[in-house]
């Protein structure tokens, strides 16, 4: 089945980039599942863990990929969590902004 897959996969059959990324459970002896949005530059923009049973939602973690790329060029500004694409309403992060992003959407 494996065989029609036709995008590149990865193998961590020592389990070394789980144990660095702490999703390694050494007891059940199997991964979480971890997803992780790492810039070009290496740093860390985005990570979420979910136990063995719970799936992930990649229109979520697309967006999430799509508000980072946004976000390089746009340092001053902060995508809400229903942003979509360029265009959509940001938000400028400050402290008048504490408790009031509800608000600040409208």
């Amino acid at each position: 089945m494996l065989e029609k897959v036709r995008y590149t996969m990865g193998s961590d059959p020592n389990a070394r980039l789980s144990k660095l990324f702490g999703v390694y459970d050494k007891e059940a002896g199997l991964d979480l599942r971890g997803t992780f949005i790492i810039n070009p530059e290496g740093k860390l923009m985005s990570s979420e863990v979910n136990y063995f049973n719970l799936g992930r939602n990649v229109e979520e973690l697309l967006r999430k990929v799509k508000a980072n790329i946004y976000l390089d060029a746009h340092q001053n500004e902060g995508c809400p969590a229903k942003w979509q694409k360029d265009g959509d309403k940001t938000l400028k992060p400050s402290a008048q902004l504490v408790g009031k992003v509800f608000e600040a959407l409208k």
